[in-house]
C-alpha cells in the first residue's frame, strides 16, 4: 500500500511523522508534496527516504491511498482540476470538517472517506474521526481504519456532529491548552512562583491526569469529586469556576459552529458549479 499526502501544513506534516515514527508504513512508500515545496522538501531532511512530488498529479499517480490535507476552499480546484489523474480504485481522504463525503462523490468516481487527526496523534494518541462514502469499498474501510489505528483511537461519526466532533477532539488541545496556560499566568500574577514552576506543575498535572483517565482509574465527573472535597480549598475554587465559565463553553460551540457553517456555505459555492454545468 502507498500513502500519498498534498498539503504539507500542520496537520499533513502531523500525518507524516506519525505514520513513519509509528510503523503504520515505510518512509519509501509516502509520496507528499505542497504549493510551496520546500515545506515538503523540509520533511524529507527529517525522513530522507520519503518521496516529494512536484505536482499534485504526481502524488494521485503513485498512491493508493491520498491524503487531501489542503485548506477547504482550496479543495475544489485541487480536485477539478487534478481529476483525470484519480482513479476510481484509490481512496481519497479528506481530513476537513467542512466538505462532506457526499459532496466529493458528486466531483469524482472514487473512493471517499473523511479522516479528521488531532495533534495528540502526534504522540500516537488521542482520538481520529472517520466517515465514509456511499461507495467506499469494505476493503478500503479496513484499511483506512488499520492505518489510522497506528496513530489514533478511530471513532466512526455521522455527518451531524462532525463539528463538536472536532470542537472536542481536534480543537480541544488548543482550547484546553490556552485554560491552562490562563492558569500558569494567573498563578505567576498573583503569587511568588515562577513560570518555569508553574508550567512544570501546569504540565505534570495534565499528564497524570490524562494517564488517570486512559487507565480508567476515574471518569471525569468521578476525578472531580474525589479532588474536591466537602468544605475544603477546591470547593472553593470549583465555585468561582462554576459562577465564571458555565457559559464559556456554550459560547465556544457557538461561535465554531458559526464559523463552520460560513465555511461549508463557501465550499458549497464552489461544489455548486459543477451542479450548474451538469
Amino acid at each position: 500500500m502507498k500513502i500519498g499526502i498534498i498539503g504539507t501544513g500542520n496537520m499533513g506534516s502531523v500525518l507524516v511523522a506519525s505514520f513513519i515514527e509509528s510503523s503504520a508504513i515505510s518512509p519509501s512508500r509516502l509520496m507528499v508534496t505542497n504549493r510551496t515545496l520546500s515545506k515538503a522538501e523540509r520533511l524529507q531532511h527529517a525522513y530522507p527516504k520519503i518521496k516529494i512530488g512536484n505536482t499534485p498529479e504526481e502524488v494521485f499517480r503513485f498512491a493508493d491511498i491520498v491524503f487531501i490535507c489542503v485548506k477547504p476552499h482550496e479543495f475544489y480546484s485541487l480536485l477539478s482540476t487534478n481529476k483525470n489523474y484519480i482513479s476510481k480504485h484509490q481512496l481519497l481522504v479528506s481530513i476537513t470538517s467542512p466538505i462532506s463525503c457526499e459532496q466529493l462523490e458528486d466531483l469524482l468516481d472514487c473512493n471517499i472517506a473523511r479522516a479528521i487527526p488531532s495533534i495528540n496523534n502526534r504522540a500516537l494518541s488521542g482520538s481520529s474521526l472517520i466517515s465514509f462514502g456511499s461507495r467506499c469499498h469494505p476493503d478500503y474501510k479496513e484499511k483506512l481504519l488499520a492505518l489510522m489505528s497506528f496513530i489514533s483511537t478511530p471513532l466512526l461519526i455521522d455527518e451531524n456532529i462532525t463539528r463538536v466532533s472536532s470542537d472536542i477532539a481536534s480543537c480541544g488541545p488548543a482550547f484546553i491548552g490556552y485554560v491552562l496556560q490562563c492558569f500558569v499566568n494567573s498563578a505567576v500574577d498573583q503569587t511568588d512562583i515562577t513560570k518555569a514552576q508553574a508550567t512544570q506543575l501546569a504540565s505534570d498535572m495534565i499528564i497524570g491526569m490524562g494517564k488517570l483517565l486512559e487507565k480508567e482509574v476515574y471518569t471525569l465527573p468521578a476525578l472531580i469529586q474525589k479532588v474536591c472535597v466537602k468544605g475544603g480549598i477546591t470547593g472553593e475554587g470549583i465555585k468561582i469556576l462554576s459562577s465564571e465559565m458555565d457559559e464559556v463553553f456554550d459560547k465556544v460551540i457557538q461561535r465554531t459552529h458559526e464559523k463552520y457553517h460560513e465555511e461549508c456555505e463557501k465550499v458549497n459555492q464552489q461544489f455548486e458549479v459543477k451542479e450548474e454545468l451538469k
